[in-house]
Formats: C-alpha cells, sequence, structure tokens
C-alpha cells in the first residue's frame, strides 16, 4: 500500500450490528460480507467471536467462504474483535484463522472515566494488560490490530505510552477511536497528529481512524484524521452502530473520491457498489434509510425546486457535485415480465450484487415466476425485496404457510394464520384486532407464544404503479429484558429484532417482517438457553 491509499475497514457485521434491532442471521451476514468483498474494502470485521457460539459460527465461515475467495484480484482482511482478554483472544482466532489473512482486533479503555469506573484498574495495570494480551494475540496471529477505547477522552501523554507499549508487543494497526462521539475535528486531526509523531515504532504501523456520530462530526473527525496522516477508516454501510451510528463508509468514500484534488488520497472501492450494498444492509437490518441521507438517501440525487431543475437540465453540475451512476444509481431500469427465463433472471441477479446456490436460485425463481403472473413488469427493485425476503428465510422457527383477513368499515377486523413448525407441524389461529395487521399479529403471537413489544412499524410501496411491491419493516423487542452482549459488557438494555417482507399484499408483507423478527427473537432464545 503507498501513503496515498486508504484502507477502507468495515465493521457493519460487527459495530453496525450492535444497533438496536440490527440482529442479522448467519446467511444474512455471509451474503453482505459477499457484497463487502465486491464492493473492494480492504477489511471485514465479521463480528465478536466470543459473543456467542453463533456469532463465531458466523465469522469462521466468512472467513473459511469470503476470506479466501478472490475478487478483481483482491481477498480481503477478515477480523474479529477480542477484549484484552485470553478467552475472548482465543476465540477470535479460532473464528478467523481459516481465512487467508486473518487479523485479531483487541481493545482497552484508556480514557480516566473508563480506567477508574469500568475497568477498575490503574495505568501502570493497563499498561501491562496492554503488553501481555497483544503479545499474546501476536503469538496466533502475525496482524494485530489494538485500539485504546475512548481514546478521544484519553491524555494525550499516556496515549503515546500505551500505543508503543502495543507496538512493542506486535500490533501493526494503532485504531483511535472517538468512542462516544465527542471531539470535534480540529481536536480529533490534532489527536492523530500529535500521535504520529510522538509514539515511538509508529512508523511501522498503520493508524486508523474510529468515529461515532453523537455530534454528527463522524465523517467529519475521520477526515480530519485521515488529512493528519491516519490511512485506515472505520466504517459501516449507512452509518449504521450504536446510538447515533459510526461514520459512514459511503461518506468517507465518495469525500476523498468527489475531493480528491483536496486530499489525493484511493481507496479500493468499486463506487458503484454503494447504492445496492445500502439496500441490501437496510433490507437485512430493517434499519430504513432517511431519504436526506447523504449518497445513498432516496433524495440524495432529487431535485423539486424549480431554479435546481432548471440548472440540472442545463448543467448536471450546477446541483449535483457527484454522478447518480457513480454510486450505482441507475436511472434507467431492468425490465422483466413473465416471459422471462431462468438465465436472464440469474445474470440480472448477478449484476445486482447477489450469488445464489442452485437451490436459492430455483426457489427465487419460483417466487419471481409468482410475482410475474401478480404485476407486468419487475424491476430491480422488486428482485432486490423478494431476494431480502427469502433469505430472511433461512433461519426459522415458523413459517407463513397462509393468511386470510375480514375488515372494513362493518364488522370486526379478523385474521386467520397458518403457519409450519421446523418439524413440518401445521399451526392454525383466528384472531381478532384493531384492524387486520394487529389482527394477524395477534394470530402470529398465539401461535409462537413469543412474548414482545412493537416497537417500530413502517410500510412503503418500493415500486410504481398500482400493482405495486409493498414493503414493511419492523422492529420488536423481547419481553423478558435479556441484556444485548455488547463490547462494553456491563452495559444492558432490551435487545430488539428488526424483520422485513415484501408482497404485493401488504398484509402479507406485514405478517411477514413481524414473523421474521419473531423468529430472531426465538432462535437467540434457543442459542442463549
Amino acid at each position: 500500500m503507498t501513503d496515498h491509499y486508504v484502507r477502507i475497514f468495515d465493521t457493519t457485521l460487527r459495530d453496525g450490528e450492535q444497533s438496536p434491532g440490527a440482529t442479522l442471521t448467519s446467511p444474512e451476514k455471509l451474503e453482505i460480507a459477499r457484497g463487502l468483498a465486491r464492493l473492494g474494502v480492504d477489511v471485514i470485521e465479521a463480528g465478536f467471536p466470543a459473543a456467542s457460539p453463533d456469532d463465531l459460527e458466523a465469522v469462521r465461515r466468512i472467513a473459511q467462504e469470503v476470506g479466501n475467495s478472490e475478487i478483481n484480484g483482491r481477498t480481503p482482511i477478515i477480523c474479529g474483535l477480542a477484549r484484552a482478554a485470553k478467552r475472548d483472544i482465543d476465540k477470535a482466532w479460532e473464528a478467523v484463522s481459516p481465512a487467508r489473512h486473518p487479523r485479531i482486533h483487541t481493545f482497552l479503555a484508556t480514557s480516566e472515566i473508563h480506567m477508574q469506573y469500568k475497568l477498575k484498574m490503574t495505568r501502570e495495570q493497563v499498561l501491562e494488560k496492554v503488553r501481555e494480551m497483544v503479545a499474546y494475540a501476536h503469538s496466533l496471529c502475525p496482524d494485530i490490530e489494538f485500539s485504546p477505547e475512548d481514546a478521544g477522552r484519553s491524555d494525550p501523554q499516556f496515549l503515546y505510552t500505551v500505543l508503543g507499549e502495543a507496538i512493542r508487543a506486535g500490533a501493526t494497526t494503532l485504531n483511535i477511536p472517538d468512542t462516544v462521539g465527542y471531539t470535534t475535528p480540529d481536536e480529533f486531526g490534532e489527536l492523530i497528529r500529535g500521535i504520529i509523531a510522538n509514539t515511538p515504532g509508529i512508523e511501522n504501523c498503520v493508524v486508523s481512524v474510529h468515529c461515532h456520530d453523537d455530534l454528527g462530526l463522524a465523517t467529519a473527525n475521520s477526515l480530519a484524521g485521515i488529512r493528519a496522516g491516519a490511512r485506515q477508516a472505520e466504517v459501516t454501510i449507512n452509518g449504521i452502530g450504536e446510538r447515533a451510528g459510526n461514520t459512514s463508509l459511503e461518506e468517507v468514500v465518495m469525500a476523498l473520491h468527489t475531493r480528491h484534488p483536496v486530499y489525493h488520497l484511493d481507496t479500493g472501492i468499486d463506487t458503484t457498489q454503494l447504492m445496492r450494498l445500502s439496500r441490501m444492509v437496510s433490507n437485512y437490518t430493517g434499519i430504513v434509510v432517511q431519504p436526506n441521507k447523504a449518497i445513498v438517501g432516496a433524495n440524495a440525487f432529487a431535485h423539486e425546486a424549480g431554479i435546481h431543475q432548471d440548472g440540472i437540465l442545463k448543467n448536471q453540475q450546477t446541483y449535483e457535485i457527484m454522478r447518480p451512476e457513480t454510486v450505482g444509481v441507475n436511472q434507467s431500469q431492468l425490465v422483466l415480465g413473465k416471459h422471462s427465463g431462468r438465465h436472464a433472471f440469474k445474470t440480472r441477479l448477478q449484476d445486482l450484487g447477489y450469488e445464489l446456490n442452485e437451490e436459492d436460485l430455483e426457489k427465487m425463481f419460483a417466487r419471481f415466476k409468482d410475482l410475474a403472473d401478480k404485476k407486468k413488469t419487475i424491476t430491480n427493485a422488486d428482485l432486490e425485496a423478494l431476494v431480502s425476503d427469502e433469505l430472511l428465510q433461512h433461519q426459522e422457527v415458523f413459517t407463513l404457510d397462509g393468511l386470510q383477513v375480514t375488515c372494513g368499515t362493518m364488522g370486526m377486523p379478523t385474521a386467520t394464520v397458518r403457519m409450519r413448525g421446523q418439524q413440518g407441524e401445521v399451526h392454525t389461529h383466528a384472531a381478532i384486532g384493531t384492524g387486520p395487521v394487529d389482527a394477524a399479529y395477534k394470530a402470529i403471537d398465539a401461535i409462537t407464544q413469543a412474548p414482545n413489544q412493537l416497537v417500530e412499524f413502517t410500510i412503503h410501496a418500493i415500486t410504481e404503479g398500482i400493482d405495486a411491491l409493498g414493503e414493511v419493516t419492523v422492529r420488536i423487542a423481547g419481553s423478558d429484558g435479556q441484556p444485548v452482549f455488547v463490547a462494553q459488557p456491563e452495559k444492558t438494555h432490551r435487545r430488539t429484532y428488526g424483520g422485513y417482507g415484501a408482497d404485493t399484499d401488504i398484509i402479507v408483507a406485514s405478517a411477514k417482517a413481524y414473523l421474521a423478527a419473531i423468529n430472531k427473537l426465538l432462535i437467540a432464545s434457543q442459542v442463549e438457553n
């Protein structure tokens, strides 16, 4: 790598998944990892292997399949996060070791408030722990990343000492996290500048930045750190993550791309994949991208004001600093219909970034034909919705087998639901609700016996026309108050689960989304028990 290259370290599958409701199944994680590899990210932080056996297995599968595949002559580094503890490091190594280029990422807090109240350790104890655990990780894996947690609020002089010890113990990448999104761009840039100037052995390491968006400054802080000499940026698709989220991958990449004359820096990202992967992550996590989101929001390239429209028609650069095609917003739409064949269908899915095995392809093609009988034309958005909906069904306790509702101004809204269990058993239940969706959800609750609270419900049409495919995302919270396992284990809150469903019938789409979220809740409960 040259000094003019910025590594893109994606942590969507680790820090991003810590967003409330963003729980992902193993097939979803694998598909996102494949998308990240196609995107061209340099490092994929695939998860936190010590969190659970399921998380370890998901990271290991990504290491085996994505970490040994070559796309455009490149194979990404597969990284696993570990606290500064031998058990965590062992689990991380077990998970990432099958990859061609494995990395262990370990961390320990260095701010006074974290050391005093969370770790209950002195500075000397922190230094000793860093020496011991980084050296232990390095004895297993040659590529070690170390992060001084809450570096943004740490004493810079102490940071220099800690980072110097990490380098001596074998760290090859030093990540500087603004863990709580506290710093401003001037402060963070100066912090990175000071670290590079005062840390012994830093010339042999890559300096990385990892910023959170609590003050809305994550991207600005990351760019300030890069200008100060950092050559790795830790980011997530759509900026998802704990609290207000992480630095957005698409924002950092497009800032470096669009303002290349200012930064004179390059990345290995294929920017035309950005919109596709943004939609994939949004569908799988159930976290909707706000319309005014930079780069990938629905309004990012929309112009309503007359003056703007007039300018765009005369010269696109008057109000657009980047071409929509650059980030994968294609103005043309593929038209498929009921006469389209399997080969055209498969080819288009590949163009959209989906690599399905033959079994999944056959299921998808059957669903495509069924949809084509209901709609005259099938668009890219329809196909993306179908794939997302299909992949959500790979890990299920219950599957929706039938739904019938009665509603209107007369009588009581009633829903009859038929579902199948894991052993093929059939369950049928009817319920009355305040409306058809409420009735369907009550019937599903009666069958699944999974108490929960509906936290969020969103519905919209993703294609045009009266026969539009409806898309529903929901988020539910388990009623048992189980803690979420995160990097800071003393933090507990109710775990939430996202679900997604798509159908030409919005009631069916609503039922699919709700059941997908409940399946995640049930699977998580099975793993924990």
